[in-house]
């Protein structure tokens, strides 16, 4: 079954950074556009990221550009989102999620599978 577990968040000062890592099983992992979210406590889920599937392509939130980086490594099944310059509101927990297609976009609906989350707080 399809699995994605996230790991690397914690609590961070801001404009401090963090690097999130989601493992992932159960897939042909480089078939598959992968994208990260996050969601405040009472809030939309919100996208933050995606890559393509050889992982040439990305895409950011305009809120999050020039600040996060998201990879990927296909030979270890993995993906990373590089947070530097980190806010206060952006305290959430951040998701990793499989596309189900391969024209996948910022839309929560191209996204199929997601992982647990992990807890970023960015302390002011």
């Amino acid at each position: 079954q399809v699995q994605l577990v996230e790991s690397g968040g914690g609590l961070v000062q801001a404009g401090g950074s963090l690097r999130l890592s989601c493992a992932a099983s159960g897939l042909t992992f480089s078939n598959y556009v992968m994208g990260w979210f996050r969601q405040a406590p009472g809030k939309e889920r919100e996208f933050v990221a995606l890559i393509s599937k050889s992982g040439a392509g990305t895409g950011y939130a305009d809120s999050v550009k020039g600040r996060f980086t998201i990879s990927r490594d296909n030979a270890k099944n993995m993906v990373y989102l590089q947070m530097n310059s980190l806010k206060p509101e952006e305290t959430a927990v951040y998701y990793c999620a499989k596309a189900s297609t391969a024209t996948a976009t910022m839309e929560a609906y191209d996204y199929d599978y997601w992982g647990q989350g992990t807890q970023v707080t960015v302390s002011s």
